[in-house]
């Protein structure tokens, strides 16, 4: 029994003991829940700081150059998880700790919670351990790789315009649409500088205000052409630690240089010196995309190199101002161009620099401690004789700039001829000539001039029509310009070249063109001659014969009032002759001998009244006489059978242009004969003026079948004519018809008919020519409503009306309108239509829809009341875009609204207002408005609602005296405004 007992005790001890280890840990979870829990979340927060601590290094190592171990980054990825899991039980442990003890069925809660933290805690445990066993060995210490590497240059500190440039460039950075961006300017502008810059701005500290951070910054200098890939690769390669092979294949190179990029969390390209366009997928640079967190900055002269590479924004680089480039050369040539005998030949020095930083530096560092005036003086005439004056000049500035045009496609003159002469057509032309023509003007270039000359010259290649020349020179200009060759001039039009661009031109080829009149006596092998601009009197009677100068450029010398009788006989090769704006009154026989010349430029020689005979000039091709008082036409004229541009206007010519003269001129293309009406008062009044071509002429005319630009005035009876479909293949012209007393705006690409003091053609007259014409300029006509009921016209586009005088009481019955006559209406002036009420009556006179009507100009029609009545028969012309009104004094309202519940909004983006005295209100909603100009309209003192709220409107313009007194819906809307208006 005692064996029993005992036997039965211990097993029940057993058990016990059991029952009570199993079941103590989960009363121990249950009773000591929130002590356990609060112990965890303080052990989660020590392993936070530890991994914080972790992370803050690596990222300092990282930004040093160096790349963290893999079991260190699946360490912080494991912490990251294991704070996610804690994370996510809150809600759980938040409800336990809300159960009674009582509560045993629910105690289970509490048990399921700490058995889950204790799982946590387990594994903190070990990543604490892990961690510690890192010690400093956080990072892979052969992989380094410097963020931003220090690149040494001259700062652009205390520069504005550099700093701005900078600024605007960290910007663009920082713009998550923009992934690549093109920095261009002309050689030695400062791009290099200014990346530069930019690369060691990014490793201070401060330029984290602008939110930039790059995993790596690479610099690559391309090599020249021909580009060599490897190269490129190599660089990248070398900057990222990364072996290739550079005999290697570039594609093997290319996908380990990809591999390597798409590492990096961000990453800044920059390649610096970019002549030809540069394939990214080549080299095995991952194309940027939006939103743009790695970039690619390109630095090249040639803004088509930058567009070829697909920039997403354009930068260009300008030459310093005046002040600047002072500065600059100060801090180069040091005190001594301050001295009181050298500082005017040093800012003399400097401006012939040209704002240029480059050449500034140079020439500056080379004059540094130079005290004698001596030498001054004698580097600023060596670099006003565009000679470099030491050898740093020539090899740091003109060779740099050479660089550029030694870049251009060039044809070779030789070859040229070779395939002219077997009637071969070059088409591309020879640009490298077409720049050095350039270095003969001193100033801005009239780009209709400098084709003109090119063309004669031959350096835009052979081509059937001077408009397709016309079209290759244009090119040739735009890439000029796009390898910052040539620039914009101020003056419209209009291409200038930058002074030591010009001094480095003359320094190719010195042979090319002569510019300096002080050696014009050893000129005897010099192609080219310009004297523009340089106020001779005379020129020498006994010039030295010049046989291979082929441009004799004369231009504004407006003193130059003879020429001497043999002068011409010293120029056999001449090509090109412009005596454009010179006091000359006549021209030497001796000009009839220039039997190559292609171009005779006699523009704006306002004392010109006669010319020798020409008959022999048989290669003439472009005749130019605009703005002078010839009264006859030169003998000979009719023999020059190759003529393609006649600029012949007619205001003094007193006898009339001979019979079949113009079947004489068949390859005719461009014929301007319209009166300048720009320089004499009296003009009109010559009694022995013949202005007008006969009919006969006018019919010579449309036998032309090469014309296709045509500028003339015609008398009343030459538009008989019945037959004038020979115009549709005018693809420019102005027709006068009239007497026109006032200059109408003249652009020759229009197709442009002017009609003044006559009575319009009621009959039809004009209905064959109207056909083809894109403008109508109507002055003192009248019969308009008979001229728009009998004539076509389908293709007018602009229509202005002038002191005509207009009958606008509705049209007898039956004569109603029912298609528009002018569907393609976009732009209508008004100006001195006294009878007229309203634009709604001008169209209801004429059946006009204005379904295309874009912009509306009304000027001193004083009888007008409102701009349109809304409601029936018309409405606001819904494409309507721009609106100006002035001095219309009797002008209440802009729409009038017949109907109760009209609902149209004018979709009006620009509404000028001027001189405007009883216009009280702008009643109307103007939802679309961007641009409104009040000018001494004080009636109105409140704007409308849509205007005050709009987020649209970019300029509200008037007097500030108007702006302070309007009154406002709310004041904040004023303030909301306050940024777009602009006093007058």
């Amino acid at each position: 029994m005692d064996i029993l007992f005992n036997a039965v005790g211990g097993f029940v001890v057993e058990v016990g003991k059991f029952v009570c280890k199993c079941i103590y840990p989960k009363i121990e979870n249950i009773v000591r829940f929130s002590s356990k829990i609060e112990n965890l979340k303080e052990e989660m927060e020590k392993l936070t700081k530890f991994r914080n601590d972790i992370k803050g290094k690596v990222e300092e190592a990282e930004g040093e150059g160096y790349k963290p171990k893999l079991d260190v980054i699946k360490w912080l990825e494991d912490v990251c998880e294991l704070q996610k899991e804690w994370e996510s039980m809150q809600d759980s442990i938040a409800t336990a700790k809300t159960l009674a003890y009582k509560c045993c069925p629910k105690c289970s809660l509490r048990s399921e919670v700490s058995t889950q933290a204790q799982k946590i805690q387990d594994q903190l445990h070990r990543l604490i351990e892990v961690g510690e066993n890192f010690g400093s060995n956080l990072v892979v210490e052969n992989y380094q790789i410097i963020k931003v590497e220090f690149i040494p240059g001259t700062s652009i500190e205390g520069q504005s315009a550099a700093t701005k440039n900078l600024n605007k460039i960290l910007r663009l950075l920082e713009d998550d649409k923009v992934c690549i961006i093109g920095v261009w300017g002309t050689g030695g502008v400062g791009k290099t500088s200014l990346v530069n810059n930019l690369n060691n701005k990014l490793r201070k500290t401060d330029v984290s205000s602008f939110k930039l951070s790059f995993g790596v910054v690479i610099w690559v200098t391309v090599p020249k052409p021909p580009i060599d890939i490897r190269n490129v690769q190599t660089q990248i390669a070398s900057r990222l630690n990364l072996k290739v092979d550079k005999e290697g294949n570039v594609k093997s190179n290319a996908s380990k240089i990809y591999k390597r990029l798409k590492q990096e969390k961000s990453f800044l390209l920059i390649l610096d010196d970019v002549w030809e366009a540069i394939n990214l997928d080549d080299v095995g640079v991952p194309q940027p995309e939006p939103p743009a967190r790695s970039k690619v900055i390109i630095t090249s002269r040639s803004l088509a190199v930058c567009k070829q590479m697909k920039i997403d924004t354009e930068m260009k680089v300008y030459t310093l101002d005046e002040d600047e480039s002072w500065q600059l050369f100060v801090k180069n040539a040091g005190d001594v161009a301050n001295l009181v005998d050298i500082q005017p030949l040093a800012k003399e020095i400097t401006r012939e620099c040209d704002g240029l930083p480059l050449a500034i530096t140079v020439i500056g560092t080379s004059m540094r401690g130079k005290t004698k005036v001596e030498l001054w003086e004698d580097a600023l005439k060596s670099l006003r004789m565009s000679e470099p004056h030491n050898k740093d000049v020539t090899d740091k500035v003109y060779e740099v700039i050479k660089w550029s045009f030694d870049s251009l496609e060039s044809q070779d003159n030789e070859l040229y001829s070779k395939q002219r002469s077997k009637h071969v057509k070059n088409k591309r032309g020879d640009i490298r000539s077409c720049f050095l023509y350039c270095s003969l003007y001193p100033a801005a270039i009239s780009t209709e001039d400098l084709i003109k000359c090119w063309w004669a010259e031959g350096f835009l290649g052979v081509h059937d029509t001077y408009e397709e020349a016309y079209n290759r020179g244009i090119t040739i200009i735009d890439s000029l310009k796009d390898a910052c060759l040539v620039e914009e001039a101020h003056k419209t039009d209009c291409v200038k070249m930058h002074d030591v661009v010009r001094d480095v031109a003359i320094w190719i080829d010195n042979s090319f063109g002569l510019t300096d009149i002080s050696h014009i006596e050893m000129s005897a092998s010099v192609k080219r001659i310009s004297l523009l601009s340089k106020e001779i009197q005379s020129l020498p009677d006994n010039f030295r014969e010049c046989p291979e100068t082929t441009s004799l450029l004369l231009q504004d010398n407006d003193l130059l009032s003879e020429i001497p009788h043999e002068f011409f006989f010293a120029f056999p090769a001449l090509r090109v002759l412009n005596l454009s704006e010179t006091g000359i009154k006549a021209l030497p026989c001796s000009i009839n001998s220039l039997c190559q010349l292609r171009a005779l430029i006699l523009r704006n020689c306002y004392d010109l009244e006669k010319l020798p005979p020409i008959g022999n000039l048989f290669n003439l091709e472009l005749f130019d006489c605009d703005n002078t008082r010839l009264c006859c036409l030169p003998q000979g004229m009719d023999k020059l059978t190759t003529l393609r541009l006649l600029n012949l206007p007619v205001d003094y010519l007193e006898e009339s242009i001979s019979h079949e003269f113009f079947l004489k001129l068949p390859r005719i293309e461009i014929l301007n004969m319209l009166p300048t009406k720009t320089r004499d008062v009296d003009w009109m009044m010559r009694k022995n003026r013949v202005t007008l071509l006969v009919p006969t002429s006018f019919d010579e005319i449309s036998s032309l079948h090469n014309l296709t630009s045509l500028f003339i005035n015609l008398d009343n009876s030459s538009i008989l004519i019945r037959d004038h479909t020979w115009m549709k293949r005018l693809k420019r012209f102005h027709i006068e018809i009239g007497e026109t007393s006032k200059s109408i705006p003249f652009n020759k690409s229009r197709k442009m008919i002017s009609i003044s003091h006559c009575e319009t053609f009621s009959n039809g007259e004009l209905s064959g020519m109207l056909h083809f014409a894109s403008h109508l300029h109507l002055l003192k006509c009248g019969g308009l409503r008979k001229l728009i009921a009998n004539n076509s016209f389908d293709r007018l586009k602009s229509l202005h009306i002038e002191s005509c005088s207009c009958d606008f009481t509705p049209a007898e019955e039956g004569n109603e309108q029912f298609d528009d006559p002018l569907p393609n209406l976009e732009h209508l002036s008004l100006f001195s239509v006294h009878n007229l009420k309203s634009v709604s009556d001008f169209g209801q006179l004429l059946g006009l829809r204005f379904s295309g009507l874009r912009q509306m100009e009304i000027s001193s029609c004083r009888n007008l009341t409102c701009l349109f009545i809304v409601g029936g028969y018309f409405s606001v012309p819904k494409h309507l875009e721009e609106v100006s009104v002035a001095f219309c004094h009797r002008l209440t309202e802009l729409l009038v609204q017949w109907t109760l519940f009209s609902s149209e909004i004018p979709r009006v983006r620009k509404l000028r207002l001027k001189e405007l005295p009883k216009l009280r209100t702008l009643r109307e909603p103007w939802d679309h408005i961007e641009e409104l100009k009040l000018i001494n309209c004080y009636e109105i003192t409140k704007l409308p609602f849509s205007i005050q709220t709009s987020n649209k409107i970019r300029l509200i313009k008037g007097t500030t005296e108007w702006w302070n007194l309007l009154e406002w819906d709310d004041i904040n809307f004023k303030s909301n405004l306050e940024h777009c208006f602009l006093k007058k």
